[in-house]
């Protein structure tokens, strides 16, 4: 399916594109070899393949959404520059 001029110059108006008389050859140069590629690829016989939405099969494997405390508060504020004992001490930002 061979792209014409007008296709190009029409292609290039959307997008707002300035291209040069070389700049619009090379275009359709370019654009016809994919659509030949993509002529190609519909000529592949897919009717067994069935149809993916990612290219691997991997599932999500989500671990269990079980609470448990990972630290003691004496830990956690072990080696807080600073501290109450209880809570982190901070300085005010306003």
């Amino acid at each position: 399916m061979p792209i014409d001029k007008e296709t190009i110059k029409k292609i290039a108006n959307l997008a707002r594109l300035e291209l040069s008389p070389e700049e619009e050859l090379q275009l359709a140069q370019d654009a016809d070899q994919i659509l030949n590629w993509i002529q190609q690829l519909e000529e592949v016989d897919t009717s067994g393949v069935i149809p993916m939405t990612h290219i691997h099969a991997n599932v999500n494997d989500f671990r269990s959404d079980i609470a448990h405390n990972g630290l003691s508060r004496e830990e956690g504020l072990k080696n807080a520059p600073s501290h109450d004992g209880e809570y982190f001490k901070v300085n005010k930002v306003l």
